[in-house]
């Protein structure tokens, strides 16, 4: 894996026609239209209106680009705080999945590099702080933030997948329809079980939230 761009003290010269900032901009708004298999540096080059080596002058690889646009996007989570540790962490799980889906190649970054830029960081702290302050600490707290992060990034990551296959809400139906009938039909104890009319995503991404800070404190239970 090529070293990540917050490894390196890696000031660059700056020319008038271009900055980091509107290259990033830039990039953020190309991942959004083309997802990550239709980044490349020309295109990104051909977004600006700019030569693909006049990039090269603010930073040294793709990956770089990757890095920043993911760190900026990650700042669009707020890191405020709720009026406890488990409201705080739904607040920011919740706002985590809305910018997944504002930006459905963020699931797939957030697996193949270290989070270090400064908007990740700070958010992170404020995760880890949360939870340990509720009373986790050493590998109970890294599981926890694991379960969270895991569970939050799986489900956008099968949402987004979900909605760009089937595209409308008329289609969803339709289809969840489809494969409920066939589970009366010869499943009939599983589709009780299933509920598989149920298209509710954000109340099923909630529910599975609760069900997972519920295990979480009765660990804090348990430990007390």
């Amino acid at each position: 894996m090529p070293e990540a761009i917050w490894f390196r003290d890696d000031a660059r010269p700056r020319k008038p026609r271009l900055s980091r900032e509107r290259i990033v901009e830039a990039s953020v708004a190309l991942l959004d239209a083309e997802g990550v298999s239709g980044f490349s540096m020309r295109a990104l080059a051909a977004r600006l209106q700019a030569g693909t080596m006049s990039l090269y002058e603010y930073v040294k690889s793709k990956e770089d680009v990757l890095d920043l646009a993911l760190d900026e996007v990650l700042g669009e989570i707020e890191p405020d705080e709720g009026p406890s540790w488990r409201a705080t962490v739904v607040r920011r799980l919740t706002q985590s999945r809305h910018v997944m889906r504002r930006h459905p190649w963020v699931p797939a970054l957030t697996a193949t590099r270290p989070l270090l830029g400064p908007n990740a960081l700070a958010r992170s702290r404020l995760f880890y702080s949360t939870l340990a302050d509720a009373g986790l600490s050493g590998p109970a707290l890294v599981a926890a933030v694991g379960a969270l992060t895991s569970y939050v990034n799986g489900y956008v990551a099968a949402e987004n997948t979900w909605w760009a296959t089937i595209r409308t809400p008329a289609a969803d139906t339709e289809i969840r329809e489809r494969v409920g009938r066939f589970l009366e039909e010869n499943a009939t104890e599983l589709s009780r079980q299933a509920q598989v009319d149920n298209g509710d995503f954000d109340r099923q991404f909630l529910l599975g939230l609760d069900i997972i800070l519920d295990g979480i404190e009765t660990r804090l239970g348990a430990d007390a």
